[in-house]
């Protein structure tokens, strides 16, 4: 199971219960978390941080602006940051409605450590290619 190095994730999920876990597990891979429940305190984070290497967000948020559209925001303000999406759809529901472009880094919940590990991993490499 791949682990991290320190790397700095910043974790977007307004189900604080969700939230708890992935941060604890990103924790126990070996990274340093930072979270948010709402777009709003994440780009907040973002505006205080320079160390960000990976937003992991929930595809649906609350307040009009979804996972996608923080995405967005983010990757112009440092393009370096990668990007890996929670969801509990599937993915073809995902890719089919046109809420996410078929190239992107998406965990299905629930999930489980292992898997967490491997796709944060994989987004975290696609961002240093």
């Amino acid at each position: 199971m791949p682990t991290g190095a320190g790397e700095h994730v910043l974790v977007v999920k307004d189900d604080p219960d969700v939230r708890d876990l992935a941060v604890r597990l990103l924790g126990e891979l070996g990274y340093h978390t930072m979270e948010a429940g709402d777009v709003p305190a994440a780009l907040t984070m973002l505006d205080g941080s320079d160390d960000i290497s990976l937003l992991v967000t929930d595809v649906v948020l609350p307040g009009g602006m979804g996972g996608d559209q923080l995405a967005k925001k983010i990757k112009e303000r440092r393009p370096s940051v990668g990007v890996l999406y929670m969801s509990g759809y599937s993915e073809n529901a995902i890719l089919d409605h046109g809420k996410l472009d078929a190239d992107v880094h998406l965990l299905q919940k629930p999930f489980r450590k292992s898997e967490l590990a491997r796709k944060v991993n994989e987004a975290l490499h696609a961002t240093r290619e």
